[in-house]
């Protein structure tokens, strides 16, 4: 962890360990605050509204709950998820689960620089899609998809547009509302935080 966020962070694990939900006291109040300062700053980070911001155990944990969440809730008219083969595992292990709940997933495959094929994407999406989900920046190999483009496509057909961005975040511009992203997975430890923090 860096330095400088273990400073920021060194009151509240020594001193000020009041739970931020328990509004009844000041410790609790202190706490809130400064969860409340972390969610405004991760707001900022990203262009998101800082009412948009969960706070989970990791990425793996955002990326399952923003892929099971959506096509779960979806699932009566929507049981169509796309992804790409070159996903991190988490991604592709929840829409292996999805699949083995009657959901319908389409694994497009990269060309040879990596990246997906924009319209095969396009031509792929069906009415009955309800997700897509396609990481910003590969884990493995580096290559940064297109995400305006995926997000102009998803929005234009109505399709939840999901990206984990936990390899992008802090090192290339992001904006979820100019690339029209629905659910972003960051990750804390890729941008100097501590671990277990997404």
């Amino acid at each position: 962890m860096d330095p400088r966020v273990l400073d920021a962070m060194l009151p509240y694990l020594v001193n000020c360990y009041g739970n931020p939900h328990s509004r009844t006291h000041a410790y609790g109040w202190e706490s809130e605050a400064a969860v409340e300062k972390a969610r405004k700053q991760t707001a900022d980070l990203i262009g998101a509204d800082y009412r948009e911001i969960i706070f989970t155990s990791g990425a793996t944990e955002s990326n399952n709950i923003a892929i099971k969440g959506v096509a779960r809730f979806y699932k009566a008219k929507k049981k169509h998820v796309i992804t790409s083969q070159t996903e991190h595992k988490c991604v592709l292990d929840s829409c292996r689960m999805l699949e083995t709940e009657g959901f319908e997933v389409t694994y497009l495959p990269v060309k040879t620089n990596g990246l997906i094929d924009l319209k095969q994407l396009e031509e792929t999406i069906r009415p009955d899609t309800g997700l897509v989900s396609i990481m910003t920046v590969n884990n493995e190999i580096g290559v940064k998809q297109p995400v305006d483009e995926i997000g102009r496509i998803c929005h234009a057909k109505k399709v939840f547009f999901h990206t984990d961005a936990a390899q992008a975040v802090g090192k290339i511009p992001l904006d979820v509302n100019k690339m029209k992203i629905d659910l972003m997975s960051i990750s804390g430890h890729k941008i100097y935080g501590p671990k277990d923090v997404a």
